[in-house]
């Protein structure tokens, strides 16, 4: 057999657990007629991912059960109405219920851990026989666990119900909520596979949920942690984003930024396949400057998606119009995406997908993130923010996208600085500076770094007007520009101005 054709025997072994970025974690899915384990402390979304598993099942023409010994049906049915979907598909069995507290039945069930655990499990055995089910979920061992009392017995009950499913053609989900002592893995060592499920609370802003595959025999999987979100319509997985795994052919040619002279600074224009950072301090100009290449790229036809953190979209709009760059035909017609970003309920994981989105589905060519300031800050406890930025960042110009990244500096004069150095990653860095002329506070421009051009060395004026960006010609006898107070003492003329209120910038 080919190895086309063993890739093609594999894909058709796998079910989806109906969740398409759980599915792109696992490679396709996970092998059924196998016991899988998930677990999770309460909330981070055990039930949900479990109902969407047996729900995919059910609009496939499959039989699916969910044996609950810790929820009601009425519960669960409840909490699937949140998300908007039915559970009539699918069979519910309440191990303890109402007939439970019945004289005449031949069971006194006062509470679960007074049942005999052998019992507990004929019960389910007989609701399996009955309705032979093709997905089963399990919910929960924690019960299983308080009426064995002790764990060979329930080590020795959950591999016959391992080997009674085996037999009958079930994907089993058994869920589990980590009450037994920390450490104990008994049940990793007996499920085909084990999911785990986190939620970190976080001192500001929403808590933050992920999942990690930690064992599944047989398949390959990405391992790591993957963000997901838990909403209204169930549950979300973000992989972790791989940029070697992403490539694609493009013309590397310099593109314009719309201005002759700014793209002699840097050397020819922008390059597809790369990142500028726009480097300064507040208010010198660094997201019109963006703006004013996105309107260049669009004019050319382009797709853009513009990442929207620190300022309001309507304050944007409306300097961009004083400017002569009004993006909002664009934003009519599709070509501009404009997202306005809330990074206190953002995990980098879902941010990556939303860049995926743009790039792959969209075909976006410009991606800008305006600013990284207000993403970094509002992680402050996320490990390893500047590797996932690595990714990100590598992604893109690997499928020839152009990106512009901005970064403020503290401080407006003197010494200025970063929370974070990014310059590295960056192949190409506009620096932004204000300095003093003729009594007047003006902006300099100055390419420090570029990987892709012969960029020019020299620094120039950058004044927005109404008649959008001016770069002016270079600038000689600048004095102070390393100590972050630079003044220029030589004889070119500055760029001329509009009179009162004619300048806006930032």
């Amino acid at each position: 057999m080919s190895d086309a054709a063993i890739r093609l025997d594999t894909a058709e072994m796998r079910i989806s657990t109906g969740i398409s970025g759980l599915d792109e974690v696992l490679c396709g899915g996970i092998t059924p007629n196998r016991l899988y384990l998930l677990e999770g402390t309460p909330g981070t979304g055990k039930t949900t991912l479990s109902l969407q598993f047996l729900l995919t099942g059910a609009a496939e023409g499959q039989r699916c059960l969910y044996v609950t010994l810790s929820e009601t049906a009425d519960e669960l049915r409840a909490a699937a109405a949140t998300h908007g979907w039915s559970l009539d598909p699918i069979e519910i069995y309440e191990l303890v219920s109402e007939s439970g507290l019945d004289p005449e039945t031949e069971q006194t069930i006062l509470h679960p851990s007074e049942l005999e655990l052998g019992e507990t499990v004929k019960e389910v055995i007989a609701r399996v026989e009955e309705v032979k089910p093709t997905r089963v979920v399990f919910d929960s061992l924690s019960e299983l666990r308080l009426l064995a009392q002790n764990p060979l017995r329930y080590r020795r009950q959950i591999l016959a119900l391992k080997q009674f499913f085996s037999k009958r053609s079930c994907t089993v989900l058994m869920l589990d909520d980590r009450t037994a002592e920390p450490g104990n893995l008994q049940l990793h060592s007996i499920a085909h596979g084990v999911i785990s499920l986190e939620q970190a609370p976080r001192e500001f802003g929403s808590e933050r949920r992920r999942l990690r595959v930690i064992k599944m025999r047989g398949i390959k999987f990405r391992g790591g942690y993957h963000d997901m979100i838990l909403e209204t319509g169930g549950v979300q997985v973000f992989p972790r984003l791989i940029a070697a795994e992403h490539h694609a052919a493009f013309d590397p040619t310099p593109r314009s930024t719309g201005s002759a002279e700014l793209d002699r600074l840097l050397g020819g224009g922008l390059v597809p396949g790369t990142n500028t950072l726009l480097l300064g301090p507040s208010g010198v100009g660094k997201t019109t400057s963006c703006m004013a290449c996105v309107t260049a790229a669009l004019e050319r036809g382009e797709r853009v998606t513009y990442y929207l953190f620190d300022e309001g979209l309507a304050t944007v709009l409306a300097r961009c119009a004083t400017l002569g760059m009004d993006p909002r035909p664009y934003i009519e017609s599709g070509r501009l995406a404009i997202s306005q970003v809330d990074p206190a309920e953002l995990s980098p994981g879902e941010f990556s997908s939303k860049v995926r989105k743009a790039v792959e589905e969209d075909g976006s060519s410009l991606v800008v993130i305006d600013s990284l300031n207000a993403y970094l800050h509002a992680m402050p406890g996320e490990e390893f923010l500047i590797l996932q930025m690595h990714e990100l960042l590598s992604y893109m110009n690997q499928l020839g996208v152009t990106t512009l990244l901005v970064l403020g500096q503290h401080g407006v004069v003197g010494e200025v600085r970063t929370d974070v150095d990014l310059s590295y990653l960056s192949d190409c860095v506009l620096l932004f500076r204000f300095f003093e002329a003729g009594g007047e506070v003006r902006t300099a421009l100055s390419v420090v770094k570029s990987r892709v051009n012969a960029h020019e060395r020299t620094i120039r004026e950058l004044r927005l007007s109404s008649r959008g960006l001016q770069v002016g010609e270079a600038l000689q006898d600048f004095e102070g520009i390393l100590t972050g107070l630079p003044s220029y003492r030589g004889r070119v003329a500055m760029l001329a101005g509009e009179g009162a209120g004619g300048d806006a910038s930032r």
